[in-house]
């Protein structure tokens, strides 16, 4: 587990899925997911292993306010070269609307680049708003219709292109 002290009182950890802290994470995701896709929907949080979401091709991070977990998300290796993929990126119902969700973000998208990416991609379905906003605010590029009616699109995909970045191994990008 690597920790990062940030402004405003979060610790920014880097854990593996089987970390106890990961567990309010996958609840509540599983409710909302259940909450406004059905009973179907849990089973989007186990469709990938664990692996994939650890180093050196992927990573899972939490923020951490008084040692519980307020806010988190993950990336892996997407299957075009060079490129990851945002998952999972959650903030604990009781800590909405902080601007936490931003800051998983922005933190994921450094340690994206951190290990050679170039480009994030990542799809949220047509039943959160939430998530379409927020990409839409953090920079994003739809790959959708925007005009169109979600529920018409199904997952709803993004891309964003990272700024110059500062691999642990220059020039060796993941690939996919």
């Amino acid at each position: 587990m690597t920790s990062v002290a940030r402004p405003g009182g979060l610790l920014v950890v880097r854990v593996g899925v089987d970390d106890p802290r990961v567990e309010p994470l996958l609840t509540e995701l599983a409710h909302e997911y259940q909450s406004r896709y059905g009973a179907g929907a849990r089973g989007e949080l186990t469709r990938y292993p664990a692996a994939e979401f650890a180093p050196p091709y992927g990573a899972l991070l939490l923020l951490l306010e008084d040692g519980a977990a307020v806010a988190g998300g993950a990336f892996r290796r997407y299957h075009e070269p060079g490129t990851a993929e945002l998952k999972r990126i959650w903030t604990h119902s009781a800590h909405r609307r902080r601007g936490l969700a931003r800051r998983v973000v922005a933190e994921l998208e450094r340690e994206a680049a951190r290990r050679g990416y170039r480009r994030v991609f990542l799809t949220t379905g047509p039943r959160q708003p939430e998530a379409r906003g927020l990409y839409l605010a953090t920079g994003y590029t739809p790959l959708f219709d925007l005009a169109a009616d979600p529920e018409t699109i199904g997952p709803l995909p993004f891309e964003k292109h990272l700024g110059h970045s500062h691999p642990d191994q220059p020039g060796k990008a993941p690939t996919g």
